[in-house]
C-alpha cells in the first residue's frame, strides 16, 4: 500500500516529515476497511520511518486486528530491489503489508505481477496505469514457505479516490 495523501512539499518541511492531509487520513482509514471487508488482515506490516508512512500504517492499526508494525527505514524511498529484501527479511508472515512510497513500490507491484501473472485482467491493467496515494495491490500465494515471487498473483487493485466517487468514504 502506498501511503495516503499528503501536504504539499514547501519550504521548511523537509519530504520525510510531511504529513497526511485531512483527506488522506480518511482514506488510509477506508482502504484498511476495505482491505478488511475482502477478508485479509495483515499479520505483519512493515513500514516506512517517513512521517506519511508512518501516519497511514497509524490509521490501518485501527482497523486490522493482531499486526506487529515493524518500521524500517530502508523502505524510506526505497527501490523495488530493497523492498524485496524487506519482504525476504520478513516471510513469516502469512499476511504481509508493506507501506511505503513510489515509485519502489509500485516498481515492486509490477515486477510481482510480471512474474507470477494475475487472477484478474482488470487489476492487471489497473496496476499497470498508476499507483497513486493509498492504492493498494492485493497478492495471494499459492505456496507456503520462503517468498519466491513467481509464486504471487494479482487478485486486486484499490484506490481510495474508488471508494469516494461512490460516496463511502
Amino acid at each position: 500500500m502506498r501511503h495516503a495523501k499528503t501536504e504539499p512539499w514547501t519550504e521548511g518541511i523537509d519530504d520525510f516529515g510531511r504529513a497526511l492531509t485531512e483527506q488522506g487520513h480518511a482514506d488510509a482509514r477506508r482502504m484498511a476497511e476495505e482491505i478488511v471487508a475482502r477478508g485479509w488482515s495483515p499479520e505483519r506490516i512493515l513500514v516506512s520511518t517517513a512521517r506519511r508512512a508512518r501516519e497511514t500504517c497509524s490509521e490501518v492499526a485501527k482497523v486490522v486486528e493482531g499486526e506487529r508494525v515493524r518500521p524500517m527505514e530502508a523502505l524510506y524511498l526505497s527501490g523495488q530491489r530493497g523492498i524485496l529484501d524487506a519482504v525476504r527479511q520478513n516471510d513469516g508472515a502469512s499476511t504481509l503489508m508493506v507501506i511505503g512510497h513510489n515509485p519502489g513500490l509500485h516498481d515492486f507491484a509490477l515486477n510481482l505481477l510480471r512474474d507470477g501473472g494475475s487472477s484478474d485482467h482488470e487489476s492487471s491493467e489497473r496496476l499497470a496505469e498508476k499507483f497513486p496515494t493509498a492504492c493498494a495491490a492485493l497478492f495471494e500465494s499459492d505456496e507456503d514457505g520462503p517468498f519466491l515471487p513467481v509464486h504471487f498473483r494479482l487478485t486486486d487493485v484499490m484506490r481510495a479516490r474508488d471508494f469516494r466517487e461512490t460516496g463511502l468514504a
